[in-house]
Parts: C-alpha cells; sequence; structure tokens
C-alpha cells in the first residue's frame, strides 16, 4: 500500500546565498517535503518502526538547513533530499525550498523530486 506523506511549513534559518553579504547573518529558508512510501507494514502493525518519522524530517532537513551553507538553493535542497532518500522504503521525494525575505516581496524556491 502506498501513501505520500507531506512535511509542510518548515521554518528555520540558515547562511546560505550566492549574492554579496548573503551567508553573514542567517536568513530565513522554508521547506517542504512529499515522501512517497510503502506503508502496509505500518498499518498492519501500526507501529513507529514500520513507518517514516516525520520529526526525523524535519530535523533532517533543519541540519542541513542551520548547520550548513550553501550559494544555491538548489544544492540546499539536493543535501536534504540526499539525506531523505538515505531511508531505503522512501520510493521517491520531493522538496520545495524557499527563501521568503530576498527578493523586495518576491520568494525565490526551488523544487527537486528524485525516485528510485
Amino acid at each position: 500500500m502506498e501513501a505520500i506523506i507531506r512535511v509542510t511549513g518548515m521554518h528555520f534559518v540558515g547562511r546560505h546565498g550566492a549574492n554579496p553579504g548573503e551567508k553573514d547573518r542567517p536568513q530565513p529558508i522554508d521547506v517542504d517535503v512529499e515522501i512517497v512510501i510503502d506503508v502496509a507494514a505500518a498499518v498492519a502493525r501500526d507501529a513507529l518502526d514500520d513507518a517514516v518519522d516525520y520529526d526525523s524530517i524535519v530535523q533532517t532537513c533543519r541540519r542541513i538547513v542551520t548547520q550548513r551553507s550553501f550559494t544555491l538553493l538548489e544544492s540546499l535542497a539536493s543535501a536534504c533530499i540526499d539525506a531523505i532518500m538515505v531511508d531505503a522504503r522512501v520510493r521517491s521525494a520531493r522538496i520545495r525550498v524557499r527563501k521568503p525575505a530576498l527578493l523586495d516581496g518576491a520568494t525565490p524556491e526551488v523544487e527537486l523530486a528524485r525516485a528510485r
């Protein structure tokens, strides 16, 4: 049984950017993640051990956004999706990364998707 799991509205601060001064101060970074996973075992046993822990997705993205630094949002998104795909149960993943305080009200967003 396949399910789509979404963790949306993650808000972090990090030092990412290509323009002069962008990495000098933390800036808001918003992240949404969507994964496709087989949930048959989780449903049958109603056990967290058989499911993807939503908190682990949040903590993985938090660690990457807050502890690493990237020039491109594409690279940041790729690092997050790579870390999420380490779980072999994840069949595919999609991530959206936004930098809302960058362009005088306009918000750049990068969306990446990976599948096994």
